[in-house]
């Protein structure tokens, strides 16, 4: 193998004081779902906001002078371009990294902040890459590859020594997986100290390349897709990486992007964590079942490098998913005191109206009478299905299955309209 344990544990000595030990954190929530005690690991708060300071240090700290005076160039989406650009300027390393087009643009910013020159070039990763590698090939510059490296698979790997320091009684690890270097280093860490701990691990849905790559019995690549765990958006395992997941791996799984918004959702709610789609990929699979734990689990967050203004779509996409928001369209007279009415009878069913058009023009609609299109906030399908009942029995219609006629004066004056 290509990645020893002992070049893990060297790893570990020479990052120190350049990584933050990442804190593991108990989910009561998601202990209560899988009905095993599960931790997270924090890597959305290590510096750069993501476990790929680590590999990338790692790197620099061993590359000669001759190496370090041509320069670096890497491609990624974010997280390793924010990585490498503040390991390099840790030790005055000049770093250009490339990242595709439709990159977030906090992650261009921050590796602009950290000092790298960004190049945002290409509509996927792989084009990203082909232009990092020519640029290295014009200027001279060393190119750092984000997973199929000994010594970045190494530094990612010094997550799995955390892990086994921190919670020695864990029993498996769901851990992100793209290119699959978090992984392979994780495995390697984990399985070379306690071969008795289960590794899996997650994939993106759209980009599943490397439990396509186990399924073949080689690695195979997964066409190019959008999806929001941008972060793991490659085509699937190198040679190197693959070999250390088929040795040490023990599962990996997949879940699409509506489990992933859901998952956001759940660590913003309920443990106040804002994780990027990437990171948050361990826990959709706890909370959509794809997979489901046999002992003591840890999930690994590997980031945090969400594009702010990406938040709130996915926030309302979870929540719309999740059924907590709901459309509903109701049918009044069109008189005054008949929006008073449905917002009150709402109210007392304890939902919450998001937004409201009164529309008097829809086709179809009888004059006198206005069609009110309401967002709503509810807890669950029951609830939604009980404030149905409720304007139901205020004599209200368009409200699905109902045939009820619209509101009458008796209505109102029930519900003190």
């Amino acid at each position: 193998m290509s990645v020893t344990l002992a070049d893990i544990e060297a790893a570990r000595g020479r990052i120190a004081g350049q990584v933050r030990l990442t804190p593991l954190w108990p989910s009561a929530t998601l202990e209560q779902l899988s009905g095993v005690p599960v931790w997270f690991k924090c890597e959305q708060l290590q510096r750069a906001g993501s476990f790929k300071i680590r590999g990338a240090t790692n790197f620099v700290r061993q590359l000669s002078e001759q190496q370090a005076a041509q320069g670096l160039v890497a491609a990624s989406a974010g997280n390793h371009a924010q990585g490498v650009a503040l390991a390099g300027a840790s030790v005055g390393i000049d770093v250009t990294v490339v990242m595709p087009a439709t990159a977030p643009l906090a992650k261009a910013a921050a590796a602009r902040d950290y000092g790298a020159r960004v190049v945002l070039l290409g509509a996927s990763l792989e084009e990203a890459r082909a232009e990092a590698r020519a640029i290295a090939d014009r200027e001279g510059r060393l190119f750092v590859p984000p997973f199929d490296d000994d010594a970045i698979i190494a530094g990612q790997g010094t997550v799995g020594l955390e892990i086994l320091d921190q919670c020695p009684d864990v029993e498996e690890v769901l851990v992100p997986a793209g290119g699959g270097g978090l992984l392979a280093g994780i495995a390697v860490a984990i399985k070379e100290r306690r071969p008795d701990v289960r590794v899996v691990g997650v994939q993106s849905l759209a980009m599943d390349g490397i439990r396509r790559s186990l399924q073949a019995g080689r690695p195979v690549q997964a066409a190019a897709a959008r999806t929001i765990a941008d972060g793991v958006a490659v085509s699937g395992p190198s040679d190197r990486t693959y070999a250390l997941i088929e040795r040490y791996v023990d599962d990996v799984v997949a879940c699409a992007d509506e489990a992933i918004a859901h998952a956001i959702v759940l660590l913003i709610e309920r443990s106040k964590f804002v994780v990027e789609g990437a990171g948050a990929l361990a826990v959709a699979a706890l909370q959509s079942g794809a997979y489901r734990p046999r002992g003591r689990t840890v999930a690994v967050l590997s980031g945090g490098n969400i594009d702010i203004n990406l938040v709130g779509s996915i926030v309302r996409r979870g929540l719309a998913d999740a059924g907590r928001y709901q459309h509903l369209e109701v049918e009044v007279s069109d008189t005054p005191g008949e929006l008073a009415l449905v917002s009150r009878v709402i109210a007392d069913a304890g939902g919450n109206i998001m937004e409201v058009d009164h529309n008097r023009e829809a086709r179809g609609l009888p004059i006198g009478v206005a069609l009110l299109d309401l967002l709503l906030e509810v807890s669950g399908q029951p609830h939604f299905e009980a404030i149905i009942a409720a304007l139901r029995e205020a004599g209200l219609r368009g409200v699905p299955g109902s045939t009820a006629r619209l509101a009458t004066e008796d209505a109102r004056r029930r519900h003190g309209a």
